[in-house]
């Protein structure tokens, strides 16, 4: 699939201080991007560099093909920006902020009505249209600011922090938001720090700290590139973890081997062991290993790498 958006070498300073080092990327039509760094690292002033808000220091950037710097009215035609802390008036009604924004947005007249009842339905906002902004929920208020991202049917959503300060409740309704962007056919700028928002959403993801970019792909390429990719969970008798142990230390390529904690329920007494280095080909091998020395085996499975494993681990290597 084309890129949509595409930068090279793109950097931006402020003084001294190096927002954004040097930044390639390009993202494919269609699919949604994590853009992923703790407060500080460059995410939001990535998003205003390649809506031609802010020019770079040095490098470039393209979207649609165009140049933000040179044709930045053009681009942001056709993108929606939803900031961290959007700003809505709270003495002015659902409907009443979407239609002002539509004429701002030049959404053709004859459309506007049509429009904001779209919106309002697709955000179930619906209901509550005629109130005014003051009284709703700050998830309310977050369905509705990305309503008015979403005005002029932009082909790419930039969205900062979407979920920011947000109940989990409200936070699951702007996922949902973003995975019918998805099924539309948008394409999603997602800056989070938030991983576990991230691994959910996500086709793609970069991690960035201060203002680099310490990698780009799937988080199973990530995985595989950093060799955290290959884990093994293997549930025994916790009386039974220091023979495992040594069992395990005799076989090739183990790399560590960890306690783990069972999210799934109570292991009734054993032990569940991460055993970390175990290709998927060697699974029978570990297993025919320690059954040979007569230990009991309740569990074993692959253990797939999360994203926050993914992260810590560029962050520190």
């Amino acid at each position: 699939m084309s890129a949509v958006i595409s930068t090279q070498q793109l950097t931006r300073r402020f003084g001294k201080t190096l927002a954004v080092d040097a930044l390639t990327l390009d993202i494919a039509e269609g699919e949604v991007f994590g853009f992923l760094g703790h407060n500080g690292a460059g995410k939001t002033t990535t998003v205003r560099l390649i809506n031609g808000v802010l020019a770079p220091t040095s490098g470039s950037a393209r979207v649609f093909g165009l140049d933000p710097q040179r044709d930045g009215a053009k681009i942001r035609a056709r993108t929606g920006v939803l900031t961290e802390t959007p700003a809505l008036d709270d003495r002015l009604t659902a409907r009443a902020t979407l239609t002002y924004f539509a004429d701002m947005f030049g959404v053709p007249k004859a459309n506007v009505r049509r429009r904001v009842d779209e919106l309002l339905d697709l955000f179930d906002l619906g209901p509550r249209g005629n109130d005014k902004v003051g009284g709703f929920s700050k998830g309310m208020r977050q369905r509705l600011a990305l309503a008015r991202t979403l005005l002029h049917d932009p082909l790419v959503v930039f969205l900062d922090e979407p979920t920011s300060g947000l109940d989990p409740a409200a936070a699951r309704e702007v996922h949902q938001m973003i995975q019918r962007l998805r099924t539309a056919g948008h394409t999603v700028f997602l800056a989070t720090h938030n991983l576990a928002e991230a691994e959910r959403l996500c086709d793609r993801v970069a991690v960035l700290a201060r203002g680099k970019a310490l990698a780009v792909g799937a988080i199973s390429e990530l995985a595989e590139r950093l060799n955290r990719g290959q884990r093994l969970l293997i549930e025994i008798d916790g009386e039974r973890q220091d023979q495992v142990r040594a069992l395990l230390a005799d076989l090739p390529h183990i790399q560590q081997i960890e306690e783990a904690h069972d999210h799934n329920g109570d292991t009734g007494g054993g032990a569940l062991l991460r055993v970390h280095g175990v290709a998927r080909g060697a699974i029978p091998t570990v297993v025919a290993h320690l059954a040979a020395a007569g230990v009991p085996l309740y569990r074993v499975e692959p253990d797939a790498v999360s994203l926050e494993d993914v992260y810590f681990a560029l962050e520190h290597d």
